[in-house]
């Protein structure tokens, strides 16, 4: 369980980055040929080395941090139109499942 935990938020996260630069480069941008809006997917880049190698204190943190990524997806797919909308729901959806798997492996990981 701790090791799907591991996996699973890791990809995620990862999941994540990439669906940010994508939609804000290619896929849905503010404005035709990309916007700076691409540029929310650094901060994601901050956890990442502790999540890859599996630190329990990362993914503390990262649990928290991750909601802001949770509030934006869920607003834009209430307040956006066509692709970008789909966009906001499968970032939302990354974003609450990378959430649960944090606070599964922080959990799990304190009982070894």
């Amino acid at each position: 369980m701790l090791r799907a935990a591991h996996g699973i938020g890791a990809a995620a996260l990862l999941a994540l980055i990439a669906l940010c630069l994508a939609w804000e480069i290619w896929l849905a941008p503010l404005r035709p040929g990309g916007s700076w809006l691409m540029l929310k997917a650094v901060p994601l880049l901050l956890p990442l080395r502790g999540v890859l190698a599996g630190r329990r204190r990362t993914f503390q943190w990262a649990s928290m941090f991750i909601l802001v990524y949770l509030a934006e997806g869920l607003v834009r797919a209430m307040s956006d139109h066509g692709a970008s909308a789909w966009l906001a729901v499968a970032q939302t959806a990354l974003a609450a499942l990378f959430f649960a798997c944090a606070v599964a492996y922080a959990r799990l990981s304190a009982r070894r």
